[in-house]
């Protein structure tokens, strides 16, 4: 994650069910659906003043970490997220094993 975001909070906006990161005045977005056990992240979105710059990036490794911390599992249906695991291994552990395309991470 760039520095420029390491210190911007990531806020779990639970009335829309999406996770938020503002940065220069804008809202990056995750959308999620969640259970007692699991978090699905279903769709990432940049506005496009910020497209370029590392802000998905930087949101999705936010939001894993907070799913971590949680203790919850991951299903990656968002596709942004779901190729940040394949290119990152080291969340591979945080997925649902019963993720339909967890034999492709």
């Amino acid at each position: 994650m760039k520095d420029a975001y390491i210190n911007l909070p990531l806020i779990k906006n639970e009335a829309k069910n999406r996770f938020e990161m503002e940065v220069d005045g804008h809202i990056a977005l995750i959308e999620y659906k969640e259970t007692s056990s699991k978090i699905a992240l279903i769709h990432t979105e940049v506005p496009k003043a910020l497209g370029g710059r590392g802000v998905a990036s930087a949101i999705v490794e936010k939001t894993l970490n907070h799913i971590k911390e949680q203790g919850k599992l991951l299903l990656p249906f968002c596709p942004f997220v779901f190729a940040f695991v394949k290119r990152h291994p080291e969340w591979k552990s945080l997925v649902s094993p019963k993720f339909k395309d967890y034999d492709k991470l």
